[in-house]
C-alpha cells in the first residue's frame, strides 16, 4: 500500500511514542525521513537515529530524549505544508517558533534543514513541520 504523507507518518509515529513513554521508535527509511531525523539530531531533539537495512527499503531506529524529569524533549510536532496544501516561505518570512524554543524544518535547494540555517543561507524553502 502507498502512503499519500510519509512525512506525516514520520511525525505521528514520534508523537505516538512519547505519548506512550517509548525510548525508541522504528519508521520505514527514505532520504527524505533520514534528513529530518539528521536535523533533529543536530538540534537536541532525538538522542541517536540509525538506518537498519532489511529485506525491503529498510527501518530507521530514532531514540527519542527525555529531560530527568521524564517528560519528553518534543512537547510537540506539526505539520505544515501537506500534498493537498503546500506551504513556501522566502528567507525573510521564516518565522522563530514558539519565540525561539522551537524549529522549523524546511526543504530547500540545498536540502533538508532547520529554519535557522535556512535565514543565514538567505535560502526560502517547503515548510516541512515544526516542532518545540
Amino acid at each position: 500500500m502507498s502512503m499519500s504523507d510519509p512525512i506525516a507518518d514520520l511525525l505521528t509515529r514520534i508523537r505516538n511514542a512519547l505519548s506512550a513513554g517509548h525510548t525508541r521508535v522504528d519508521v520505514p527509511a527514505s532520504r527524505l525521513k533520514e534528513d529530518i531525523c539528521r536535523v533533529l539530531l543536530q538540534e537536541g531533539y532525538i538522542k541517536d537515529y540509525r538506518l537498519v537495512e532489511d529485506s525491503r527499503q529498510g527501518v530507521i531506529e530514532i531514540t527519542l530524549k527525555y529531560r530527568s524529569s521524564g517528560k519528553p524533549v518534543i512537547q510537540e510536532l506539526h505539520r505544515k505544508s501537506r500534498p493537498s496544501l503546500r506551504a513556501y516561505v522566502k528567507s525573510d518570512e521564516i518565522m522563530p517558533v514558539r519565540s525561539g524554543l522551537g524549529i522549523t524544518i524546511l526543504t530547500t535547494s540545498r536540502g533538508i534543514m532547520s529554519g535557522k540555517q535556512a535565514r543565514e543561507a538567505n535560502l526560502g524553502g517547503e515548510v516541512l513541520c515544526e516542532i518545540w
